[in-house]
């Protein structure tokens, strides 16, 4: 359930976004103060002209009221009504959720003076997971957005790259300058990444505890989004940013993805004191495996270790399901430690 500013009984005045040709949500000014409500409040439409009344209007009484006063309904009818179509709304884009991608797109539209409903299965943000690493296209399209400098102050530029064997020896090193003059790069670690652009959204645009039940295509052309907790939504757009495991893909006809033969294990070391290393990005190659790490902040290393694998076997999974805060995948993982 969405969180939205309660206002009372509204005048016409603030009556001011239309959600279909029966229902419409109240919205305030921004400027003055109000309480918060955990539904939606919705109302009756008014039409655009008041009809001849054959009871006059008093001085001081709004429109709507006076609809109020001339109701042809019982008030259980007209609740029953209400209640029927809570659940029932329409967005022009809705996007699929609130990784990376997902917020990034977001924000892409907001720029552009475009609103967008950004839809995630979990009840916040999902801020686990290491950093990664971004060279100069992808600064741009950060500055692009709008928080290209927010992000560049807290983390270090990376001045150059040294690949050595996993005996140590020294295969390769440069610069990053002496390649490229414009090249930037930096790692990003992606907690921060994500919450600075959820941050400049409008409040309402990431609605949380909205997983996709179902996805059709209606008869007027608009997609049809059922979730699992009631709500359907109709859409104009809707873009997939829901990850791996994609409904969005599958339900466009995309292959379901398969296993590339490699498993991986990340984390970021954290030194208190303050990290040793240079500003370079390190590699480490070996027979069916490879390792680094990547100095984030003057507090924080990024370290990998991927090695091939046939199958991902029962710790990798294990691994990656502990990793995930998707109710369910926790579930399956409980299972398989008492399997173990």
């Amino acid at each position: 359930m969405v969180t939205t500013r309660f206002l009372g009984w509204p005048t016409l005045d603030s009556l001011s976004l239309l959600i279909s040709h029966k229902l419409c949500i109240g919205i305030a000014n921004p400027e003055q103060p109000m309480a918060t409500s955990s539904s939606y409040v919705l109302f009756l439409k008014s039409p655009r002209s008041p009809p001849s009344l054959t009871t006059p209007l008093s001085h001081n009484q709004s429109w709507f009221q006076s609809r109020m006063i001339r109701r042809t309904k019982p008030i259980s009818t007209v609740l029953s009504v209400i209640k029927a179509q809570t659940n029932l709304r329409k967005e022009d884009t809705v996007i699929v959720g609130a990784g990376i991608a997902g917020l990034a797109t977001a924000l892409s539209l907001h720029r552009l003076g475009l609103r967008s409903l950004v839809l995630e299965q979990a009840d916040s943000l999902r801020t686990g997971g290491t950093s990664l690493t971004l060279f100069k296209n992808g600064w741009r399209v950060l500055d692009a957005i709008g928080v290209g400098n927010d992000l560049r102050r807290q983390f270090l530029e990376i001045q150059g790259m040294v690949v050595k064997s996993d005996d140590g020896t020294e295969m390769r090193s440069f610069k990053f300058k002496d390649e490229d003059e414009s090249q930037e790069v930096r790692a990003v670690e992606r907690r921060i990444l994500l919450e600075t652009l959820a941050n400049q959204l409008p409040q309402d645009a990431v609605q949380f505890s909205s997983k996709l039940a179902n996805i059709e295509r209606s008869e007027n052309g608009e997609i049809l989004l059922e979730l699992e907790n009631g709500t359907r939504l109709y859409a104009k757009v809707v873009i997939g940013c829901d990850g791996i495991r994609s409904p969005i893909a599958k339900w466009m006809g995309f292959s379901e993805p398969r296993y590339v033969g490699h498993c991986a294990f990340r984390g970021l070391g954290f030194y208190p004191e303050g990290q040793p290393y240079e500003p370079k990005v390190n590699y480490i190659y070996g027979r069916g495996l490879r390792a680094g790490y990547v100095p984030v902040s003057p507090t924080k290393v990024y370290w990998f270790i991927c090695f091939n694998r046939p199958s991902p076997g029962l710790f990798c999974i294990c691994y990656a399901l502990a990793y995930s805060r998707d109710t369910s995948k926790m579930l399956k993982l409980k299972i398989l430690i008492k399997r173990i």
